[in-house]
């Protein structure tokens, strides 16, 4: 997915976010990870994707192991240098 012209980098990593939260949804093992680890229930999921500071979790969660980041990669076609930026954008921390 190419950036589209007038999107802000925060916008962009929202739409990056977004999309590592559907990554997320489609393998129950990380989302079972990610749900335990972050403290949020499926049920509040759609509300909590809302908040920026959720998403950076979301981000934070793929960049920390690269076989994740490798195969939302995959998934979404972003770069990993596109995901890594996404994080930082929303506030989130790269891990290297």
């Amino acid at each position: 997915m190419a950036e589209k012209p007038g999107r802000t980098p925060a916008e962009v990593a929202e739409i990056v976010a977004i999309r590592a939260l559907a990554f997320l949804a489609g393998d129950p093992e990380r989302l079972g990870q990610f749900l335990s680890e972050s403290g949020i229930g499926p049920q509040t999921l759609r509300t909590a994707a809302t908040d920026p500071r959720f998403l950076a979790g979301v981000l934070d969660f793929i960049v920390r192991d690269d076989a994740t980041v490798k195969a939302f990669s995959d998934f979404s076609q972003f770069p990993p240098p596109t995901i890594a930026a996404a994080c930082e954008a929303l506030g989130g921390s790269v891990h290297g």
